[in-house]
């Protein structure tokens, strides 16, 4: 089977969330089972692409608004990344440096969207499953059955994923006119609430749906910003399919970004070295339990909660934890957890930004890790954290409440709670104090989250059989 995989981000080529490292490990696995999978994302000017070798595969161009567009699509010559990838250059449009952000990003990923199904029209035979990540491509299905110019691929079986349904990509109908012509009568495909969304679209013109989580799914039935008739109308072609993590990439026993390596045998003196190494960095106390949140700083990862939620603990609690918190996102979030480094020195610090190697350092190093998230659609971090022996304390939503049971039930082994209020967290935050004091108890736990399975293989195997439906 040949799947063409379609989205905005490819970790380690471009990445700003889940969404990359997901369609950076999944074509990977694919490959493993035997298939043929292909990735083709916008070329943006990252450090990749200046990094590795590509050849030129295809040209070709389309009128957009009036306007002709050439495009380019080049390929890595080296296989690095464990299956085809493929990146769509339109000068000016699509080679910017970041993915996401720009005024017009709305007519860049309509441009990246008609390149792709216009290559693929090209090609001499045909992939069996195109598969559209989120709204940036959920255009993708409808283009291929209800445009006149590409119709004739509406026999190629589109599945259509949802990272994260809170980013829709709604338009105005004005913007139709940067799509290829297509069949008028079939407006209501486009259509919700009088406006153009691209990820209702997807949903309407797929064969498949999926999100990344069961839980997810469920929650989108009652809360989809404007969606849930949708979602409930739709049910019989939606399936959840929990993510899983790149096994090879994230290994505490061979980490390259890790000084030191350990296992599920090794853990207690191997995570206890690679805490000191961050503790020493960063100015922490190696004897107090470490509390971190690696994430981006926004309100559906309840971000702006952390800086009184960190307050509050150091300062009800005697200051008998440190906490250390990477990631970027709201100026004002930033701002706070960053005035917070002097007053709470010894205690707490921070690092803004996006950092991969400092990510792994912390999922190692660190006791227990933070994701008070309002929402999480599947949630990797929590899945690196128990890889790494790292306890998490999650909200119960969407895919934190897929894959942690609360240490006080049968089984359990993280931390639990239900809505995300300063209370809340500050509350886990001391139940995961009494879990560390439990030295026996904590050992037991970090020797079992260590061993808890959440690689690709079997979610892999489930999309191959999705697409065999």
């Amino acid at each position: 089977m040949e799947i063409l995989h379609v989205s905005a981000e490819c970790y380690p080529v471009a990445k700003v969330g889940g969404l990359g490292d997901v369609v950076g490990a999944l074509p990977k696995y694919q490959q493993k089972l035997g298939h043929i999978a292909k990735v083709v994302l916008p070329m943006y000017r990252t450090k990749f692409l200046f990094e590795n070798q590509f050849d030129v595969v295809h040209k070709g161009a389309f009128s957009m608004d009036g306007h002709w567009l050439n495009y380019t699509i080049i390929k890595e010559k080296t296989n690095k990344l464990g299956f085809d990838l493929y990146l769509v250059d339109i000068m000016g449009i699509l080679d910017r440096e970041r993915v996401y952000g720009y005024d017009d990003d709305t007519y860049r990923f309509i441009a990246f969207q008609r390149a792709v199904v216009d290559w693929v029209g090209k090609w001499q035979h045909r992939p069996d499953i195109i598969h559209a990540h989120d709204h940036h491509c959920g255009l993708i299905p409808f283009m291929m059955q209800y445009s006149y110019e590409y119709n004739y691929l509406s026999g190629i079986k589109t599945i259509f994923t949802i990272h994260n349904g809170q980013y829709q990509g709604w338009m105005g109908w004005d913007q139709a006119r940067w799509f290829p012509a297509f069949d008028a009568y079939k407006w209501g495909m486009l259509d919700w609430n009088n406006m153009i969304n691209p990820l209702a679209a997807g949903v309407k013109c797929a064969y498949k749906v999926n999100t990344v989580s069961s839980g997810y799914l469920e929650e989108l039935r009652h809360s989809s910003k404007g969606l849930e008739h949708l979602f409930e109308y739709e049910r019989g072609k939606c399936f959840g399919i929990l993510n899983g993590i790149d096994t090879e990439v994230w290994n505490p026993e061979t980490d390259s970004y890790l000084q030191h390596h350990y296992s599920y045998l090794t853990a207690d003196e191997g995570k206890r070295a690679n805490k000191k190494a961050l503790c020493d960095e960063f100015g922490l106390d190696i004897n107090k339990p470490l509390f971190i949140f690696i994430g981006r700083m926004v309100e559906e990862k309840a971000a702006d909660l952390l800086p009184q939620a960190i307050s509050d603990s150091i300062y009800y609690m005697n200051g008998r934890m440190n906490f250390l918190v990477l990631g970027s996102g709201s100026s004002m979030v930033e701002q706070q957890l960053e005035s917070m480094r002097g007053h709470f020195f010894g205690y707490y610090n921070s690092q803004i930004g996006y950092n991969e190697a400092l990510s792994h350092k912390m999922y190692a190093g660190a006791d227990f890790l933070l994701m008070p998230s309002r929402v999480e659609p599947c949630g990797l971090n929590q899945m690196y954290a128990l890889r790494y022996g790292t306890v998490p304390i999650v909200r119960r939503t969407g895919g934190l409440n897929d894959t942690v049971v609360d240490y006080g039930d049968e089984g359990g082994f993280g931390v639990c709670f239900r809505e995300a209020t300063v209370g809340e967290i500050t509350h886990s935050v001391y139940r995961a104090l009494q879990l560390y004091e439990d030295k026996e108890r904590m050992g037991k736990t970090v020797e079992k989250i260590m061993q808890i399975d959440h690689s690709w293989e079997r979610s892999a195997q489930i999309y191959i059989n999705l697409y065999n439906s």
